[in-house]
């Protein structure tokens, strides 16, 4: 099971190019979680977040915890869920004339190929306390975390980084803040407010390709059939859906303006152009895409 069932069940390489008049929104993917030299520790208190990083995991059912008496068309607890793969768009995130601007980064999926459930988890914590990020999940508060907490304990490892950074007023675990982890989907739905959508229906929403076939429950039978690269695809797909959704989001609640968001969404395009060739479920993700800009223009200023 992953985080895309609870939808169902209810709701690599860095590729930096020079771009001097747009920000990057996406980089290559493949590889391992590695803080770079760029990183530098990041500053005690408060100070503003200096990079997004916009998380999906996938999941399959740990056998050995779920008890036989589960019903089994009951979704299992985080706990019970063994994580295969971490997923993310890392962003620089500035500012410039009072509104933000993000620079992706990278795309990509953290570990190996044949995942180590508790070295993805070390590689992930380090990676994590490298930089001061701004997180961004779909039904993260529910889901992602939680598991990546749970499994994080079974394993006896640190996670001190998420729990000990902030105030009393600000932290990655304060749920109506904006500045720390934003839950897009409890954001969307007014936290609670009104019914949550999928990721795919919000997706569908802003004529983004959404899971292109693919679905979170499929993931257990992937990996048995050993099509890692096919869940890991699955995975940066829907982070990919879930960065633009935020760069929309934050244009919706004036933390951006209409020319970073555009400026942002034309290099993403660009992007993947350049990669479909290395990456042909990015180059899948764009043709759907640019499927769909008839009916949903994917930018909000002059260009749409």
């Amino acid at each position: 099971m992953s985080r895309g069932a609870t939808d169902a069940a209810g709701d690599a390489q860095r590729g930096r190019r020079a771009s001097p008049s747009a920000p990057r929104l996406c980089g290559s993917g493949g590889g391992r979680f590695r803080p770079g030299a760029r990183h530098a520790s990041p500053p005690a208190g408060t100070a503003a977040h200096e990079a997004l990083l916009v998380l999906d995991i996938e999941t399959v059912p740990d056998t050995d915890l779920i008890p036989s008496d589960w019903p089994s068309d009951r979704f299992p607890k985080c706990a019970w869920h063994r994580i295969v793969t971490i997923s993310f768009v890392e962003a620089e995130l500035a500012r410039a004339g009072g509104a933000e601007v993000y620079a992706v980064a990278e795309c990509r999926s953290g570990g190996e190929a044949i995942p180590d459930e508790r070295r993805l988890l070390a590689a992930f914590w380090r990676f994590f306390a490298s930089r001061r990020f701004r997180v961004v999940t779909w039904n993260g508060r529910r889901f992602d975390m939680p598991t990546i907490f749970a499994r994080s304990l079974m394993h006896g490892l640190d996670a001190s980084p998420w729990l000990l950074q902030g105030d009393r007023w600000n932290g990655y675990r304060h749920r109506y803040g904006g500045d720390w982890h934003v839950d897009l989907m409890d954001a969307m739905s007014e936290h609670g407010a009104t019914p949550a959508l999928t990721l795919e229906e919000a997706a569908a929403a802003l004529g983004l390709p959404g899971k292109l076939g693919e679905h979170g429950s499929k993931v257990a039978a992937m990996m048995e059939a050993g099509e890692v690269g096919r869940v890991r695809a699955y995975c940066e797909t829907d982070t990919l859906n879930l960065a633009v959704l935020y760069i929309r989001w934050a244009f919706l609640t004036g933390r951006t303006d209409a020319v970073s968001h555009d400026r942002a969404v034309a290099d993403m395009i660009a992007y993947l152009e350049a990669e479909r060739a290395a990456r042909p479920h990015l180059g899948r993700f764009l043709d759907e895409w640019r499927a769909m800009a008839g009916r949903r223009p994917p930018f909000v200023g002059a260009q749409g």
